[in-house]
């Protein structure tokens, strides 16, 4: 049998009082991916964050891992996030930080220098991360996210800033992810990634979740 990783029943949230999900259902297993689509406002990020224990839901049924997600450590071992760009550490170099996750992080999936290679950061290993440009520290973002074990992985439109090339690589990455096991659900723009990536597809629109498959 297949294992649940996401189950979603019902779920609803409103902000400042305006419906933003209103009765999603979701089911992901283990070692799927799937594409969350849709316009902005649609509250593709917002689901995003209620998967990750960031903001409950209002009503309805949500559990990650077999229980509803909290925003403890225990959580976090088995999640990632990718959402928006963080506070980098001052005074720390590319390589540095990836040092730094891979030694918080043991065993990491990838060696310091294999996530350099892998996200194109090989020429910039010795800069800080205010030096790149937007498309690099995004790279840098998603290398320090999948450096790190983890069982779900959640990104928050992962493409920003990254070009053609990369985003299929990018794309690659998520196949290999998902092919040992993990699971991705992805809020993005980006159908083309989607697509690349072996994502079924969810049409988020009006705060209702739609599949296409």
């Amino acid at each position: 049998m297949t294992e649940p990783i996401i189950v979603a029943r019902g779920v609803e949230v409103a902000l400042g009082g305006n419906p933003v999900l209103r009765g999603v259902d979701l089911d992901v297993v283990r070692g799927e991916a799937v594409a969350v689509t849709g316009p902005n406002g649609a509250g593709k990020s917002t689901l995003l964050r209620c998967l990750a224990g960031l903001r409950p839901p209002d009503s309805g049924e949500l559990a990650v891992l077999g229980a509803p997600p909290r925003d403890v450590p225990a959580f976090w071992r088995d999640v990632a996030l990718v959402g928006d760009e963080p506070a980098w550490y001052p005074g720390l170099t590319v390589r540095e930080h990836l040092d730094l996750m891979g030694a918080v992080h043991t065993p990491s999936r990838l060696e310091a220098g294999e996530a350099l290679e892998a996200f194109g950061l090989g020429p910039r290993a010795d800069a800080a991360p205010a030096a790149l440009s937007t498309g690099q520290r995004q790279r840098l973002l998603l290398a320090m996210t999948l450096l790190r074990p983890s069982r779900l992985l959640l990104l928050d439109e992962p493409e920003r800033g990254l070009d053609a090339g990369f985003r299929g690589r990018l794309a690659e990455i998520l196949v290999r992810y998902t092919a040992e096991g993990g699971t991705v659900v992805t809020a993005t723009h980006d159908p083309g990634l989607a697509a690349a990536a072996r994502a079924r597809s969810i049409v988020l629109s009006s705060g209702r979740a739609r599949s296409t498959a």
